[in-house]
Order: C-alpha cells, then sequence, then structure tokens
C-alpha cells in the first residue's frame, strides 16, 4: 500500500464532490478541527496547528471551488441573462423633453 499525501489529497477532493458524501466529509473536518483528538496535537507547537490549517485550507478551497463552478454552470445554462456591459442600451432612455413654463 502506497501512502502519499497527493493521494490523500485526491481522495479528499473526490470525497467532498460525491453528492452522497459531502456533508459526511464536510461534518468530518469539522468536528476533526474542533476534536482535541489531532495527528499533530496542538500542544506542540508549529505542527500542532499546522495540520488544523492545511485541513481547513483544503475544506475551504474545495467548496469555493464547488460554488464557482456552481455559479459558472449555471450563468452557461441560463444564456438569457446579460449584464449591462453586453446590452449597454437596457437601461438607457433616450427621451427628448421639453420644459413647458406655465405663466
Amino acid at each position: 500500500m502506497n501512502f502519499s499525501l497527493s493521494s490523500l489529497y485526491d481522495w479528499y477532493r473526490s470525497a467532498i464532490r460525491h453528492p452522497k458524501y459531502r456533508w459526511w466529509v464536510m461534518l468530518g473536518t469539522v468536528i476533526y478541527l474542533i476534536s482535541p483528538i489531532d495527528i499533530a496535537p496542538d500542544f506542540i507547537p508549529i505542527l500542532g496547528q499546522l495540520d488544523d490549517v492545511m485541513l481547513a485550507g483544503l475544506l475551504f478551497t474545495e467548496l469555493s471551488q464547488m460554488m464557482i463552478s456552481k455559479i459558472q454552470a449555471r450563468q452557461e445554462s441560463n444564456p438569457n441573462t446579460t449584464t449591462n456591459a453586453e446590452n449597454p442600451s437596457s437601461e438607457t432612455v433616450d427621451v427628448d423633453a421639453e420644459t413647458v413654463a406655465t405663466s
């Protein structure tokens, strides 16, 4: 059995992107982060916080990538939605109005 950090990262990434396991992996990650039981205990000066920071960063990165891809997919599936930069005349109103003074 060959163990490496890249294989662990690949497993975590595929597990969190799988809809069936996503919430379990997120819950397990949060429990690990708040739990006093760690791979490297927090009372070890730098190493203790390093595993927590790396896992929190990995969770944040994966969740943000999933959100970005979901937003992009939603924009691609709805082509009728345009921004003002693509269609500048959508909010421009050209009115020739005269002010009539009443005496």
